[in-house]
């Protein structure tokens, strides 16, 4: 990269609590980080969110003409974009609003202005803008989102995917899956020999439909994946696998209910912890625990999913982010962009004997 600072294009206007919350979680990103973030959409009214969180926009946004040298002084460049995808809008939005946000940050990432894009709107909308803006990874037939899960070995995670970008796979789309898996969980995650498994019913190669059948053939026959076998249900989060692939139905599934849990483990560890001057204790005590038990089992610590495949790098996020989700998106962004996940994935001359 010609710049010595990622720079992250992300999509102001996307998500539940945009752009309050996207450009608050970006602001924190900025100085923590140190990225250059590209903020994505209405100029007025990511300037008000701007000042609300105490930021004043220290860099001239690309719309006033005659000068468009960036102040250094700040990391936060306002991108300006016509127009938005709304969540209830079908994913169809990005060919009849060109100048939406999510197309304008996909642009940025292939004119080179942008390393990156995050977007937490419309995720099948961002997933069609990543296609048409950014095409296909060559040998790659479907990307895939990639889902970062903690295990239950401290310090160890799991890569899932597809967890919904594609519902109806064909085993030849599995296969893929598995490569890109591998190569993330060796260069990002930092895994020496990556373990694949086929999430299925059972271990045995003869459990499952069709399309775990003929996956499992095509898993076990291809050399340049590090496959052991199928995964069923209870071994996702053990630890024994460092990739699993699955079909974007059942993947996301397995990822909505796995948020779902997290999400009360912690309420019922709240509701549980005594009241009062003994309840402040314990917590005193506890703290630290606690913070690293929400690092492990919080979805917002993870920010979202990659989108494998497509020739780019993009995050898709939580339609409920908030700031932390957000930052943690960037945070992911940038691991991305610094293991030089796309590079590794073009010169992965696998990907090429899966036609």
């Amino acid at each position: 990269m010609a710049s010595t600072k990622e720079r992250i294009a992300i999509d102001a206007m996307g998500g539940d609590h945009a752009p309050d919350e996207i450009v608050a979680g970006a602001i924190r990103a900025a100085e923590e980080l140190d990225v250059r973030v590209l903020l994505v959409g209405d100029p007025q009214k990511i300037r008000a969110c701007m000042e609300k969180h105490g930021q004043k926009h220290g860099r001239r946004d690309r719309e006033e003409s005659g000068n468009t040298e960036p102040d250094l002084k700040s990391n936060i460049e306002i991108v300006p974009a016509e127009d938005a995808i709304a969540m209830h809008e079908e994913a169809t939005g990005v060919r009849r609003k060109p100048k939406a946000s999510i197309n304008v940050a996909m642009d940025l990432v292939k004119q080179g202005k942008a390393d990156a894009v995050i977007s937490a709107g419309h995720s099948g909308a961002a997933m069609a803008s990543a296609l048409l803006r950014l095409g296909r990874i060559k040998g790659i037939d479907r990307p895939a989102i990639g889902a970062i899960f903690p295990t239950l070995l401290a310090g160890k995670s799991v890569i899932i995917l597809d967890v919904g970008a594609n519902v109806d796979c064909r085993p030849k789309y599995l296969e893929q899956f598995a490569l890109m898996g591998t190569v993330y969980s060796k260069y990002v995650l930092g895994v020496d020999k990556p373990q694949v498994g086929l999430l299925n019913i059972g271990e045995e190669s003869s459990k499952g439909n069709d399309l775990a059948l003929r996956s499992h053939e095509l898993l076990e026959a291809n050399p340049e994946i590090p496959f052991i076998g199928n995964a069923e249900g209870r071994d996702v989060l053990s630890g024994n696998f460092d990739v699993i692939v699955c079909d974007g139905f059942v993947g996301n599934i397995l990822l909505k209910f796995a948020e779902a849990v997290g999400e009360i483990l912690l309420q019922i560890i709240r509701e549980e912890l005594p009241q009062g001057i003994r309840g402040q204790l314990g917590v005193g005590i506890l703290k630290p625990n606690l913070k690293r038990l929400k690092q492990r089992i919080d979805h917002a610590e993870h920010g979202g999913a990659l989108l494998l495949g497509v020739n780019g790098i993009c995050v898709i996020s939580h339609g409920s982010s908030q700031a932390p989700t957000i930052f943690s998106a960037i945070r992911l962004a940038k691991e991305a962009i610094d293991h030089r996940v796309l590079d590794r994935l073009h010169a992965n001359y696998s990907l090429e004997k899966t036609n």
